[in-house]
C-alpha cells in the first residue's frame, strides 16, 4: 500500500502579508490562524458575460458542496503565484494554460474563522481572471474528484445577486468589499462605451505635438549614407527587443492592434495612442492603462483541455494587468523584492553581481513552460522549481541581437562606424563599445543598445534598448565645449562635504546632433538629451559623454516651453525666457550627471554604488541633481566669468517654466518625479513666488541659496546610500501641491501640448530607398 502523501507545507505570512521564513503544515496553519497566501482563478467567458463557477466536495473542510471560484488553491511553500494559478486550473479542471492567459485584477485579504471555530483563514489571495470568447464546453473539464464535484457557467449579474443575498448555496464573499472588484473590473471594461473612449483618447493624443524631423545630409558622403540605412534597419531590430522588455505579451497586443487598427475609428486611436507610448499603459497619467484584456489579441488553444468532437479550441485573451509591472520583463511577473534579496543572499559574488547587473533577466523555471505543466511523480502535484536564475541579454534576445549585429557590421563596412558595438551584442560585454562610443568622431552620431534603467522600477537594475540615430552638427558642438572642460573644477567646488567628493574626474566629451530617427526605449515624452554610460567602471575610469539633440530641444522650446511661460510667468519676467538660457542649462544638467557621487564608500567600509543603494529612488532623484546642480553649476561658471552674466536670471525663470513642463509627464516617470521634488523645494524656501493672479516669478534674492541646499542635501543622500533618507525626501516633496496645481491647471486650459511626437521623413526616405 502506497504512502499518504506528505501534508501541504505554506510560506507563514506577517498580517502585513509578508514572508516570515517560516513554513507549517496546512493544517497547523489552519488551526494557529497563521497569515499565508492562495490563489483564485476565475474564467470568464466575455460573449455571454459569464463566469464558471465549480462546486466544492463534499468531502472538503471548508464550505464543502457550495458553489465557489473556479479554481483556487494555496500557494505551496517555495512556491510562486502564478505557477500556482497554472497549476490548481490544471489539476482541479484539468484546463492548460500559458502565463499570458492569467491576469493579476487585485489581492484579497480573506480573515475569517468557521467550523465552530476550529479552522481559522487569514489568506491572502491573488485574484487571477483568465477571459475566454466563447464558453468552454462542460464535457471539456476533467474534475478532480477530491476537491470539485460539479461546474457551470453563470451570469456575472446573477452570480453578484446571489453573493449579496447570502444565499447558503454559495461560498460567502462581500461584493460591497473588497471582492466587488470582480464585478466592477468586469463591469466596467465590457461597458458600450465607444464614444467615450474615442474622446478620451482623442485628447490624449492631442497632447502630442506632431513634429516633422528631416535633418540635412549634406555633410554625408556616399558611404555614410549607405551605412546610415544600415544603422537605421538595425535600429528598428532594437525597437523589436523594448517591445519585449516593457511586457512579456507586448509585441503581441502590438501586433494585434496594428493588424486591427482600421477596423473601426475606436480601433485606430488605439493604435495611434499605444504607438506613443509603447504599452498599453498611458506615460502621462501615472502610467494608467489605456487598455484593457478586453482589447487585447486572442490566441487558440487546440491542446487546453481533452478533444472535444466539433469544438475548435479554447479561446483566450492574452492577458495584461491593468498596473504597468515594476519590474518590466526583467523578472518573473509575480517576483517581489523580498524573494529576490533572499534568492541573491545565497548567491556568490561574481553571481550578485550578475544578478544585479544591467545585462541580464531573471527568471523561473517554469518561464519555459508554454501550454503544459510537467507532472511529477507524487499524484496531484507539480514538479515546479521556484528558484530563480540567471539569463544574459546576449542569450535572452539572441536572434534580434545577432541581425542588428550583422546589420552594424555592414555599416561599418562602408564608413567609419566602430564594430565593437557589434561584438558586444553578442558577447554581453560592453565595457569596448561603450569607450569607442564615447570616442566616436563621425559625421553620423550613433548610440545604439542597452543603457537607461528607469523601466525597472523594482530596483533600476536593468537596462533597456535604445537607438538615437543623427546628423553631428560641428559648429554647435564647438560652442558647448566649455562646459566638459570645466567638470573637473565644478567637482572640487561642489555643495558637499569633501569626503565625498571624486579625485578622478574626467572631462567630458559633448556632442551635440539634429535627430534623424529613435526606437527603443523613447516613448511618451521624448529626449532631448542623453549622458552616458551609465556604468560605474567608466564613469569613476573616464566619465561620460553627453550628446545634446538640438533639433529636439527646438521644437520643445517653440511648441511648449515657450506657451507654458505666457501662460504662467509674471509679465514683466517673461522677457527672460529664451531659448539659449533653457538649452544652456539642459546641457549643463547632462554634465552634472557626470559630477557627484557615483561610486561610494558604505559606513561600514563596503564598496558600493549610488544606484545599488537607492535602488528605486535612484533615477529621479539623479533627475534632481543633475537638474538643481546643473543650475548651481551656471551660477558658478558665470561668477568665474566663464558665462555672460546675461544668464543670471534668464537661467532661473527658464527652468521655472521648464518644472511646468516636465511634471506634465507624471509623478511615476524619474522626471517629472524629480522636478516636482525641486519645485517645492524652492517654493517652500520663497525662491518661487505663487501671486495673487495665478502666475509665477523668481525671488532672485532667495533662489541661489535655494539652489543650493537642495544640491547638498541630494547630494548628500547620495554619498551616503541613505535609501529611507532618499524614499522621505521623495514622499514628502515630491508630489502635486497646490501650487504645481494651480499652474497645471492654467496650462492645460490653454491647451498646451505636454510633448511632441516626432516624424521621421529623412529616415523613411533612406529606409524607402534600401
Amino acid at each position: 500500500m502506497a504512502a499518504p502523501a506528505p501534508e501541504e507545507c505554506l510560506d507563514v505570512l506577517t498580517a502585513a502579508g509578508d514572508k516570515t521564513g517560516v513554513s507549517k503544515p496546512r493544517s497547523e496553519v489552519h488551526r494557529d490562524g497563521d497569515y499565508h497566501r492562495a490563489v483564485h482563478v476565475w474564467i470568464y467567458c466575455e460573449s455571454t458575460g459569464e463566469l464558471l463557477l465549480q462546486r466544492r466536495a463534499d468531502c472538503k473542510d471548508s464550505w464543502p458542496g457550495q458553489w465557489d471560484i473556479s479554481s483556487a488553491g494555496h500557494i505551496s511553500a517555495g512556491d510562486s503565484s502564478l505557477s500556482s494559478a497554472r497549476r490548481e486550473l490544471q489539476e482541479e479542471l484539468g484546463i492548460k494554460l500559458p502565463v499570458d492567459a492569467f491576469e493579476l485584477i487585485f489581492v484579497f485579504l480573506q480573515e475569517c474563522v468557521i467550523n465552530n471555530g476550529t479552522y481559522t483563514n487569514n489568506e491572502y489571495n491573488d485574484v487571477y481572471l483568465v477571459t475566454t470568447l466563447t464558453p468552454i464546453p462542460l464535457e471539456a473539464f476533467t474534475l478532480q474528484e477530491s476537491e470539485v464535484s460539479a461546474v457551470r457557467y453563470m451570469h456575472r449579474d446573477e452570480y453578484k445577486s446571489c453573493l449579496a443575498a447570502e444565499s447558503g448555496e454559495y461560498v460567502p464573499y462581500d461584493v460591497n468589499g473588497q471582492y466587488g472588484q470582480l464585478f466592477s473590473i468586469i463591469e466596467e471594461r465590457y461597458k458600450d462605451n465607444t464614444e467615450s473612449r474615442s474622446l478620451t483618447l482623442q485628447k490624449q493624443i492631442s497632447r502630442y505635438a506632431p513634429i516633422h524631423l528631416e535633418p540635412e545630409l549634406t555633410t554625408l558622403s556616399e558611404g555614410d549614407k549607405e551605412a546610415l540605412g544600415y544603422i537605421l534597419k538595425a535600429s528598428m531590430v532594437i525597437d523589436e527587443i523594448f517591445y519585449e522588455q516593457v511586457w512579456n505579451s507586448n509585441t503581441m497586443l502590438r501586433d494585434w492592434l496594428r493588424a486591427h487598427a482600421d477596423s473601426s475609428s475606436l480601433d485606430s486611436l488605439k493604435w495611434a495612442y499605444y504607438s506613443i507610448n509603447k504599452s498599453p499603459w498611458s506615460c502621462l497619467d501615472e502610467n494608467k492603462a489605456f487598455l484593457s484584456t478586453a482589447d487585447s489579441a486572442v490566441k487558440l488553444l487546440t491542446d487546453a483541455t481533452k478533444p472535444i468532437s466539433g469544438w475548435k479550441g479554447l479561446e483566450y485573451r492574452a492577458a495584461f494587468p491593468l498596473d504597468k509591472p515594476r519590474g518590466a520583463n526583467f523578472y518573473p511577473a509575480d517576483m517581489n523584492k523580498m524573494e529576490f534579496d533572499l534568492w541573491k543572499s545565497g548567491l556568490t559574488d561574481k553571481e550578485q553581481k550578475d544578478a544585479t547587473g544591467f545585462f541580464t533577466v531573471i527568471k523561473r523555471p517554469d518561464a519555459l513552460l508554454t501550454t503544459s505543466v510537467v507532472e511529477s511523480d507524487g499524484p496531484n502535484q507539480t514538479n515546479t522549481s521556484d528558484d530563480l536564475f540567471i539569463v544574459p541579454y546576449s542569450k535572452e534576445y539572441k536572434a534580434s541581437l545577432e541581425k542588428a549585429a550583422e546589420l552594424l557590421i555592414k555599416a561599418s563596412d562602408c564608413s567609419d562606424c566602430p564594430r565593437t558595438k557589434a561584438n558586444a551584442f553578442l558577447s554581453n560585454d560592453y565595457y569596448e563599445s561603450d569607450i569607442a562610443w564615447m570616442e566616436l568622431d563621425s559625421n553620423i552620431d550613433v548610440t545604439i543598445g542597452p543603457y537607461e534603467t528607469y523601466e525597472d522600477g523594482l530596483f533600476s537594475y536593468k537596462a533597456t534598448f535604445e537607438a538615437f540615430v543623427g546628423v553631428r552638427d560641428d559648429v554647435a558642438t564647438s560652442q558647448v565645449k566649455l562646459f566638459g572642460d570645466q567638470l573637473e573644477d565644478l567637482e572640487k567646488n561642489l555643495p558637499l562635504d569633501n569626503i565625498y567628493k571624486s579625485d578622478n574626474v574626467s572631462a567630458a566629451p559633448i556632442r551635440v546632433m539634429n535627430l534623424l530617427y529613435n526606437s527603443g526605449d523613447v516613448k511618451g515624452p521624448q529626449t532631448i538629451a542623453f549622458n552616458l554610460p551609465n556604468d560605474e567602471r567608466i564613469v569613476n575610469e573616464r566619465g561620460t559623454s553627453m550628446v545634446m539633440l538640438k533639433n529636439i530641444s527646438e521644437a520643445k522650446f517653440k511648441n511648449i516651453l515657450k506657451p507654458i511661460a505666457n501662460a504662467c510667468i509674471r509679465e514683466e519676467q517673461k522677457e527672460y525666457v529664451d531659448f539659449e538660457p533653457y538649452y544652456t542649462h539642459i546641457v549643463c544638467h547632462e554634465c552634472c550627471h557626470g559630477i557627484g557621487p557615483h561610486s561610494i564608500t558604505l559606513p561600514g567600509g563596503k564598496k558600493s554604488t549610488v544606484r545599488m543603494e537607492l535602488q528605486e529612488c535612484h533615477s529621479a532623484l539623479e533627475e534632481a541633481k543633475a537638474d538643481i546642480v546643473g543650475l548651481w553649476a551656471l551660477n558658478f561658471l558665470i561668477n568665474k566669468g566663464l558665462l555672460p552674466k546675461s544668464l543670471s536670471k534668464s537661467m532661473y525663470v527658464s527652468f521655472l517654466a521648464g518644472c511646468f513642463r516636465s511634471i506634465r509627464f507624471g509623478l511615476e516617470e524619474a522626471h517629472g518625479k524629480g522636478q516636482a521634488l525641486q519645485f517645492n523645494w524652492l517654493y517652500d524656501k520663497g525662491a518661487f513666488i505663487l501671486h495673487s493672479d495665478g502666475k509665477f516669478s523668481i525671488d532672485f534674492t532667495k533662489v541661489e541659496e535655494a539652489v543650493e541646499s537642495l544640491g547638498r542635501e541630494i547630494m548628500t543622500i547620495q554619498a551616503k546610500g541613505d535609501k529611507p533618507a532618499a524614499q522621505s525626501l521623495l514622499q514628502s516633496r515630491a508630489t502635486l501641491t497646490q501650487p504645481l496645481r494651480v499652474a497645471l491647471e492654467k496650462i492645460e486650459h490653454m491647451q498646451v501640448p505636454v510633448d511632441i511626437a516626432p516624424i521621421f521623413g529623412t529616415a523613411s526616405k533612406l529606409l524607402a530607398n534600401n
